[in-house]
């Protein structure tokens, strides 16, 4: 199962395009993310939604995006045409991730006409006649994100991508590239890390590992949002500090010679769709500046890594994580491991 996730600014034509890109390639069906977030324009309280600028914001739409292409791939098999434009990079990973967890590889293609088009194609595009104040809405929030797509294009996004110049191209030409790019190989499967969606409660391992000023190392894994410690599941049959030392290999070029020693058991409630499960967080001890420097650059597993003192992953974990790190390090001072549930200590 396949998506080919047509990206680029807004106006740049992504949607007529696969509109004809679904006639070139067999068994292809669209699917346009956009459909999901007027529909959370009618699921969710108008507060709500107003405390975001763009529905991409919110979790429940880049999660329903990816259950979707899902359940449209298993009801139809084939390929997956997606129109959308994703600017921020921690989006792209989280809902290309996603689909690589449910064996779903991605093709990602951008369409990049010149700025100049671009601004004419918006200044031309048409408006629902019944939309109220629709023509200046629209045609200015695309004006709005020109330059959020050039600091992509700058940044992550040319790397990512395949691109496509439209710049002389009509939709249909512009689809026949991408076809013959797509036949061809040319447009790479997204390298991104394929962590299976849990089906059961899980043991997961983490490792904390430190710098010479006592600071922790956080990642930012582009298999999943937010920063966590360096670690994983467990795999059946693996001891948990062994798993904790195979993730840091894997992820940072980290290969930890001593088994770690055990902070923190946390028990995680299940907060559908997650199930939960235990979580261990182990003392990787103190990284000197010279194994400090062979961390991996960002690649596959990590978009990025940080050393942080414990104020400052107060800012990046999530509440829950970071009050499992809190006592961690509680445990680490006092030399004694505590047993937590849901990042309380009991007992």
């Amino acid at each position: 199962m396949t998506v080919v996730w047509i990206n680029g600014a807004f106006g740049a034509g992504k949607t007529t395009t696969a509109r004809e890109l679904i006639e070139l390639i067999p068994n292809s069906t669209l699917f346009d993310p956009e459909v999901v977030g007027g529909a959370l324009a009618h699921l969710l309280p108008a507060k709500h939604l107003a405390e975001v600028g763009d529905y991409q914001d919110l979790p429940i739409w880049r999660r329903l995006v990816i259950d979707t292409a899902a359940a449209m791939l298993a009801e139809l098999g084939g390929t997956l045409v997606v129109p959308m434009t994703l600017l921020r990079q921690e989006y792209r990973d989280e809902i290309f991730g996603g689909l690589a967890a449910r064996r779903i590889t991605v093709r990602h293609v951008l369409l990049a006409p010149a700025e100049t088009i671009l601004r004419e194609r918006i200044a031309g595009r048409e408006v629902p006649p019944d939309l109220p104040d629709g023509e200046m809405r629209i045609r200015q929030w695309s004006y709005d994100h020109i330059e959020p797509y050039r600091s992509a294009l700058a940044g992550w996004l040319t790397a990512d991508a395949h691109p496509v110049d439209t710049s002389a191209l009509t939709p249909y030409e512009a689809a026949v590239r991408i076809a013959e790019a797509v036949g061809r190989g040319e447009v790479a499967v997204c390298d991104i890390v394929q962590t299976p969606e849990p089906t059961a409660e899980t043991v997961a391992a983490g490792v904390l590992l430190f710098d010479e000023q006592d600071r922790v190392l956080l990642v930012d894994p582009t298999y999943k949002a937010g920063w966590e410690f360096p670690g994983g599941v467990v795999e059946p049959g693996e001891a948990p500090a062994r798993a904790g030392m195979r993730e840091v290999a894997e992820e940072t070029g980290i290969h930890l010679d001593d088994v770690p020693r055990l902070l923190v058991v946390d028990w995680e409630a299940p907060a559908p769709p997650g199930f939960g499960g235990l979580r261990l967080l182990f003392d990787g001890g103190r990284l000197d500046s010279t194994e400090a420097e062979r961390l991996l650059l960002p690649g596959p597993e990590l978009r990025d890594w940080r050393f942080v003192s414990e104020q400052e992953a107060a800012d990046l974990l999530p509440p829950v994580r970071y009050e499992r790190l809190r006592w961690a390090l509680r445990a680490r001072e006092r030399d004694a491991a505590l047993y937590l549930e849901a990042g309380i200590p009991l007992g």
